[in-house]
């Protein structure tokens, strides 16, 4: 039986890759993947050259586990990676992770950057406590969820992915429902475009209604009000 390792990778600057990570993959017999292109271009990046590859994601984790499974079983060492980031982390694989606690198949974790840990960290928000919603819900699914965090004192801090197209509706809903709180927009972590604003909800409404948004955003608020 092998050895599954959850291995974390870049979010975007290719030089985020830890020794160890590098290592893993280069001995790495077969590699769960989320979309085999993106992760054929970063071993190429990388210098790993050709592995032995087999899709597991969102649209097919439930299906292909027993199949999953059977590899784990035929190879010796097996990475589950993401196309960006922690695996797991909004991305499918707990249910592996799962099995393989309960069958006692043997795992390591290789942590790597995540996109809501870079943002938390750079957002400035003082406290520790936070929580992360992944990718938000639509309109009026939306609009219950910041009702019931509006309404919470689990947390002050909260952390989600939005797209680019939805994030002035998003704001605005979060406005309306919870107020104007402090907001930190981090898009593109780590890459050529990267860009961090920081300010009140209707600030970061006004800052990108004139500047369109593009790439991968995160997205993080806190529920104490701005001191003005």
């Amino acid at each position: 039986m092998g050895k599954l390792y959850i291995v974390g990778t870049p979010i975007g600057n290719l030089e985020d890759i830890s020794v160890r990570a590098l290592k893993t993959l280069k001995n790495a017999d077969l590699i769960l993947t989320e979309d085999k292109r993106v992760t054929i271009k970063l071993l190429n990046a990388l210098e790993i050259g050709e592995k032995n590859l087999f899709t597991f994601n969102q649209a097919n984790s439930e299906r292909k586990i027993n199949q999953v499974l059977e590899l784990i079983n035929t190879h010796k060492n097996i990475c589950l990676v993401s196309d960006a980031g922690m695996p797991v982390i909004s991305d499918p694989g707990a249910n592996l992770i799962d099995i393989c606690y309960k069958k006692n198949i043997e795992l390591d974790i290789i942590p790597g950057p995540s996109a809501p840990i870079t943002t938390l960290a750079a957002s400035g928000f003082p406290g520790s406590k936070f929580t992360f919603l992944g990718f938000l819900p639509r309109d009026k699914n939306r609009r219950r969820l910041f009702r019931k965090i509006n309404e919470s004192l689990e947390s002050e801090i909260y952390i989600f992915f939005d797209s680019p197209n939805r994030l002035i509706s998003t704001l605005k809903d979060l406005e309306k429902i919870i107020g104007d709180v402090e907001i930190f927009i981090a898009r593109e972590i780590t890459k050529l475009h990267q860009e961090f604003f920081k300010g009140t909800t209707q600030e970061v409404i006004d800052h990108f209604s004139n500047n369109p948004l593009k790439g991968e955003i995160t997205v993080a608020f806190s529920k104490r009000k701005p001191i003005s």
